[in-house]
């Protein structure tokens, strides 16, 4: 198992007294993996030492407020994709399969795309498969990188790691279009409920289920020209 990216899939979890009970071993694998540079784990410090010793309900309450009220920092990929559109449904249908296929059963109530749940099951792949699944996914770590950078969030640090072991630059037109979606302010509950009006999700059938490579499904993470959907946007 690559014990980085489980490490990194348990920090950007929802805090729990577990998670702060663990931190010292999952610190001491992340600042020991030479895959990142010297700067990238100097980077994760602040955070690995807040989500220790910090108060557990502003962690809690900071989390909620960064990924849960913010769709243009949702942990879920698909959503910085497809939005709400059919198209994520039968994503994450090929994406369920994929994780049957290689024996991968997440214990969540979270969607198959959410990231800690997709870097868990990355944990048990191959290196090259890991790094081509990240690699398609630079461009939204990029984007996030930017805009948590924006709300001086110490959680900026992660995806700039996630980008180290992705080892590729991220593709500039595509992080362009993605940062073009505008931050809706977590605290301004109108406009809130405004971009959150949004119809459901529908995991109808899609033609690519079953498909054995993961990153065949994620492979249009990295279009520069695959237009969101006006609805779904922040």
């Amino acid at each position: 198992m690559d014990r980085t990216f489980k490490a990194t899939s348990l920090i950007l979890s929802y805090p729990t007294d577990e998670l702060q009970k663990a931190m010292p071993e999952i610190a001491a694998v992340l600042m020991s993996d030479t895959r990142l540079t010297t700067a990238a784990r100097r980077a994760l410090a602040p955070l690995l030492k807040a989500l220790e010793h910090d108060d557990i309900y502003a962690l809690q309450e900071a989390y909620v407020s960064l990924f849960d009220r913010s769709r243009t920092l949702s942990l879920n990929l698909f959503e910085h994709v497809h939005g709400e559109s059919r198209d994520r449904g039968g994503a994450m249908v090929s994406l369920v399969e994929t994780y049957r296929d290689a024996g991968f059963d997440p214990v969540t109530s979270e969607l198959p795309d959410h990231l800690p749940v997709l870097l868990e099951f990355l944990a048990t792949r191959p290196a090259d498969e890991a790094q081509d699944v990240l690699s398609d996914a630079a461009h939204i770590f990029a984007a996030l990188v930017e805009r948590l950078n924006r709300r001086e969030s110490e959680y900026a640090a992660v995806f700039a790691g996630l980008l180290e072991l992705a080892g590729v630059q991220a593709d500039h037109e595509a992080v362009a279009e993605l940062l073009a979606q505008p931050d809706v302010d977590p605290e301004d509950l109108k406009a809130l409920d405004a971009v959150w009006e949004e119809s459901e999700v529908l995991f109808g059938p899609d033609p690519n289920a079953g498909c054995p490579q993961i990153r065949d499904m994620l492979a249009d993470m990295d279009a520069p020209n695959n237009p969101r959907p006006a609805s779904a946007a922040e």
